[in-house]
């Protein structure tokens, strides 16, 4: 989590960076340049598609899990984009009295609105968004420890290899982020999710440990969370003029 919000201030911070040199080159060509009331340019309307690049690194580096995320967003209003993420995860995991694995696909669907107030044709987002996902997987119970609070005996561990196919879970997640244009129509983003389940289907006989773009599920608990990193690229399909002030007149 450090690390998550040290990525926030570095791009933060060079968004921030990027408009004070932008207004610094605005200040001179206005001293040689006649005064106008607004400029007008053309922004970029378009399909931005791209992967999250976590899941694939994570997958290298760790043996028990394999997970691919594909992102994109479409250009609806000039603050409102359409957004969509869809993936696949793989991951086994073992506790003092359960191993076992779960795999399947997700689907999440919403919107995110731009906060960020871009210099002219300038693309870069600070965005809260909302999404509805959906995932369908397989949990399989490998092996676990019946429970006894008799310490006389050793615990009995039972190996089922049991599969438990068909299961779903629906939640709702609200996520904030950044999204930076680092080359023409190249953007890198960072985001936290927020995510709370409110249905969906369990083996009999044990919890859904993890599912599938939820990620880990706590006994008690609706809430989850999860963080990713993009990078993305823009398909601009159509241009809107767009004519805003200057400084002199906003003032």
């Amino acid at each position: 989590m450090k690390t998550l919000f040290t990525y926030l201030f570095t791009i933060s911070f060079l968004l921030g960076f990027g408009n004070f040199a932008f207004a610094q080159e605005n200040n001179q060509i206005k001293k040689t340049s006649p005064q106008k009331d607004s400029v007008t340019f053309k922004d970029k309307y378009g399909i931005r598609f791209g992967v999250d690049i976590a899941k694939p690194v994570r997958s290298l580096l760790d043996k028990d899990y394999t997970g691919f995320e594909l992102v994109g967003d479409y250009r609806l209003y000039k603050r409102i984009y359409v957004a969509a993420e869809i993936g696949n995860e793989d991951y086994s995991y073992t506790e003092p009295y359960i191993d076992a694995n779960t795999k399947g696909s997700y689907v999440k669907i919403g919107a995110n609105y731009n906060t960020y107030h871009n210099w002219l044709d300038m693309q870069n987002e600070i965005y809260a968004g909302i999404r509805y996902g959906f995932s369908s997987f397989t949990q399989t119970l490998n092996r676990y420890k019946v429970y006894t609070t008799d310490g006389y005996f050793e615990q009995e561990i039972r190996s089922p290899q049991t599969e438990f196919s068909g299961l779903t879970q629906h939640w709702v997640e609200l996520q904030i982020g950044l999204k930076t244009e680092v080359l023409n129509n190249l953007f890198l983003g960072i985001h936290a999710q927020i995510k709370r389940s409110f249905g969906g289907s369990s083996p009999s006989n044990f919890a859904n440990l993890y599912v599938p773009g939820f990620h880990r599920t706590y006994e008690g608990s609706d809430f989850g969370v999860g963080w990713g990193y993009s990078i993305s690229y823009l398909i601009p399909i159509f241009k809107k003029e767009q004519k805003v002030k200057t400084p002199e007149k906003m003032e």
